[in-house]
């Protein structure tokens, strides 16, 4: 298992919504990190390296653009994650620095909002599920294949659960 170390994050906040929304956003950003980093083995490449993260919480019109531009969806979605372990030189990066940017997770407010709402959840426990999902993202796992998916989803839910936080993908 590689040496544990909780990333630096920088959260930078383009829509005040946010703060309105999410009083607590510091604490629960640090605690979900935590969970995070305390419950994954960090990929070998990444062990002992320091590393940093940032996370934008925007708007949906940002999100849109970003999803266009990105992903050719001209529409918001909740998180998008840009992750820096797609990098083919990433091998010789790592090895040149002590130092690595895992990569930036964006949220749209309006579509988190809403989402929270329509699923019956707090703003709060959705956003933590969300940050959660972003960052295994950008520490390679995905959900596209059914496996993936299930492996992806287990993990969150074992994560959420360290902090309290019912299962997401639990139907009431």
């Amino acid at each position: 298992m590689s040496d544990i170390k909780f990333p630096s994050f920088d959260v930078l906040i383009s829509d005040p919504a946010w703060r309105k929304a999410l009083p607590g956003l510091d604490s629960l950003t640090d605690a979900v990190i935590g969970a995070v980093f305390s419950t994954i083995s960090l990929p070998d490449i990444l062990g002992g390296k320091t590393l940093e993260t940032g996370i934008l919480l925007s708007d949906d019109q940002q999100v849109q653009a970003l999803n266009s531009e990105f992903r050719g969806m001209d529409k918001p979605t909740n998180v998008l994650s840009f992750a820096a372990l797609d990098d083919p030189d990433l091998e010789s990066a790592l090895a040149a620095s002590p130092h690595f940017v895992l990569g930036d997770v964006i949220f749209a407010f309006e579509t988190v909002e809403r989402e929270a709402r329509e699923q019956n959840k707090s703003f709060a426990d959705h956003y933590a599920h969300l940050l959660t999902h972003g960052l295994l993202h950008l520490l390679g796992y995905d959900h596209i294949e059914d496996k993936e998916a299930e492996e992806m989803e287990a993990l969150e839910v074992r994560i959420l659960d360290g902090l309290g936080i019912e299962n997401p993908y639990c139907e009431d």
